[in-house]
């Protein structure tokens, strides 16, 4: 498993961006896919955004489409995501997932990976 240390959260307003970080230490980085899953309070972990392990191929939620972009540097063993035109509804704990090999779904859940990071927090009021 990686282990995975996720920063740059903060409190922004509306309609701001701010970009997220998530390192990873162990083995064979490249041959994972890689996740941001978020959780706002009292509401269930959802999924926001995937990556293959080459970088060529990323899903999305339909709640974050357009606005957010999950990239990863291999070389760095860093996985980032962009997040533009923030919203309220945005606001939540944000965390990076890993998962060794593929997922076969563009859509995944929390069971679909194994590793997880402590999480950031994102706060978008005004």
């Amino acid at each position: 498993q990686l282990q995975l240390v996720e920063s740059g959260g903060g409190t922004v307003q509306p309609g701001d961006s701010l970009r997220l970080s998530c390192a990873a230490s162990g083995r064979l980085f490249s041959s994972h896919a890689m996740a941001w899953f978020r959780q706002a309070p009292g509401k269930e972990r959802e999924f926001v955004a995937t990556i293959i392990w080459t970088g060529g191929t990323s899903y999305y939620a339909d709640s974050v489409k357009g606005r957010f972009a999950i990239s990863r540097d291999n070389a760095k063993n860093m996985v980032y995501l962009q997040m533009d035109s923030l919203k309220p509804e945005d606001t939540a704990t944000y965390y990076c997932a890993a998962e060794l090999g593929a997922i076969a779904t563009s859509s995944p859940t929390v069971r679909d990976f194994s590793s997880w990071g402590q999480g950031t927090q994102v706060t978008v009021s005004s």
